[in-house]
């Protein structure tokens, strides 16, 4: 389970929140905040809050820190729809008229802001895109000062007031359709964020907090005024809500103030709804004071809603410290997975040998029943079947067929006989002949002859008649084909039959 630590650096106080993740679940464990002097380093408070927090514990596994509102360019650009897919490119030419810093030596993030969203068959529809730009030597400055402190390189760098809005999946007020004012009412700075839809759409950093009250009430309350005209200026529906947090969320009669100046409902923010975890109860009902730590760590979870100046030149890299802390859960999801996968092989083979079992069986019944002898082996049961199916199947072709009878007929005439053939009806191996010859011995000749064949069995006249109108007899000569090649066991005959081309035709002579 990730451990995340939240680092909100302000003038007068540095709060840190540790928040460890779970499936489906967020626990706070613990909140630590220790005040700064004025004009003071912060470093050595950042030590303090960070160890406080940690309570003794290891080092978390990421770290997200804030850069001060007041150092950072936020700015909404509308481009053209098409530009979508380029605006990492576009921008760096749009920022340049907008705001006044060196584009070059400043790194940037943006969010596309979808309550904005044109229609998809509008042709000349424009995004709106928020655009936060802050100089490169800056953001370092605030990585290296937190690394100093902490011994950890902050994984992720935010900007003013946005990471409130990581709050917006366990605070179901702040996805309201809105917009939702969250001010965090700092000693010496105040953040103001617009959420709509759960979305952060506009922010601003005040000069002023809760320091000087209540003199200065009213200049607070001036400022803050301004800034929801800004928002409104620019397109912005009237809020309907404002929820305080931060320090001066605190302050005695500050959610009433507020309230009448911005004729608006104000009240403190509630808390999310996470566990408590191991959190001082006492400290749990102060949880709107952390708001900001608390948002910056859940930005460590994905799909955060601010903004990630660990861009370009400051991109963040994971080194070898961070991968020799996971090895013991690498080397406990190696041994789950190499433990998985011998179980599995070994399911899979033992279900092998059952069906192996199984079939060694049914080949033993069906080899006893068929072939006579019973066999578990698939060689000796192959070698059975050739036994009692040993016919030669290098041909299928038959041996003989009625071109064969035509030569046969033709060789065995003699050259002086006078013989018509009239009919030659060959049909699954047996021969009919219809034939004239001169006189019946002739016809028994040709029988005798064909007797003589190999291939030709049962070779008999079955029938003679003398030819109307003539001293000629016509006879039926029946005979079975059947060569010894094609009885079941015989050997094929190496060569072919001979061919020789023999004329013979109905009404010819020999």
């Amino acid at each position: 389970m990730p451990t995340w630590l939240g680092v909100d650096i302000g003038h007068a106080a540095v709060r840190v929140a540790v928040v460890r993740s779970a499936y489906r679940k967020v626990t706070l464990e613990g909140l630590f905040t220790v005040d700064i002097d004025e004009g003071s380093d912060p470093t050595p408070a950042v030590r303090t809050a960070v160890s406080g927090a940690l309570g003794g514990t290891a080092a978390g596994d990421g770290l997200a820190v804030a850069m001060d509102g007041s150092r950072v360019a936020v700015c909404t650009l509308k481009l053209p729809a098409s530009a979508h897919k380029q605006l990492g490119d576009v921008l760096p030419f749009e920022l340049e008229a907008q705001v006044p810093l060196e584009v070059s030596e400043s790194v940037f993030d943006y969010r596309v802001l979808a309550s904005d969203a044109p229609a998809a068959d509008d042709e000349r529809a424009q995004l709106a895109v928020l655009v936060a730009v802050a100089r490169t030597e800056d953001v370092r400055s605030r990585i290296e000062s937190v690394k100093a402190a902490t011994g950890i390189e902050p994984e992720r760098v935010e900007v003013g007031g946005f990471p409130i809005a990581n709050l917006v999946p366990y605070l179901p007020s702040l996805g309201e359709e809105g917009p939702i004012v969250v001010i965090d009412l700092g000693a010496q700075t105040s953040d103001v964020v617009v959420l709509r839809a759960g979305e952060p759409v506009f922010a601003r950093t005040l000069s002023h907090g809760t320091a000087g009250l209540p003199a200065s009430a009213a200049l607070l309350g001036r400022e803050i005024r301004v800034s929801i005209g800004a928002f409104r200026s620019a397109g912005g529906a009237v809020p309907t809500r404002v929820y305080l947090c931060g320090r001066g969320a605190f302050e005695s009669s500050a959610a009433s103030f507020l309230s009448g100046e911005l004729s608006l409902p104000c009240e403190q923010l509630p808390a999310p709804s996470i566990d408590l975890g191991a959190v001082d109860p006492e400290r749990a009902r102060a949880v709107a004071r952390f708001a900001k730590a608390i948002g910056l760590a859940l930005g460590l979870g994905g799909k955060a809603l601010g903004f990630d100046l660990r861009r370009g030149p400051l991109a963040y890299e994971r080194g070898f410290a961070w991968v020799r802390e996971k090895v013991p859960v690498l080397a406990g999801l190696a041994a789950a997975i190499v433990v998985s996968f011998t179980f599995s092989a070994w399911a899979q083979l033992h279900a092998a040998s059952n069906d192996k079992d199984v079939l060694e069986k049914a080949l033993a019944v069906v080899s006893k029943e068929v072939l006579g002898e019973e066999t578990t082996s698939a060689a000796r049961a192959t070698e059975l079947l050739g036994q009692q199916t040993a016919i030669n199947d290098e041909d299928p072709m038959p041996h003989t067929d009625a071109f064969d009878v035509m030569v046969k007929l033709s060789e065995d005439i003699p050259q002086s006989m006078v013989h018509d053939v009239e009919e030659l009806d060959v049909q699954k191996g047996h021969v009919v002949v219809h034939g004239i010859v001169g006189t019946i011995p002739d016809a028994q000749s040709i029988a005798g002859s064909l007797r003589a064949e190999r291939c030709f069995a049962d070779v008999k006249i079955t029938r003679t008649t003398q030819v109307i109108g003539g001293d000629r007899q016509k006879y039926v000569l029946d005979l079975d084909e059947k060569c010894p090649e094609d009885v079941k066991g015989g050997t094929k005959k190496k060569e072919g039959v001979p061919t020789a081309a023999a004329s013979s035709s109905s009404g010819g002579e020999k």
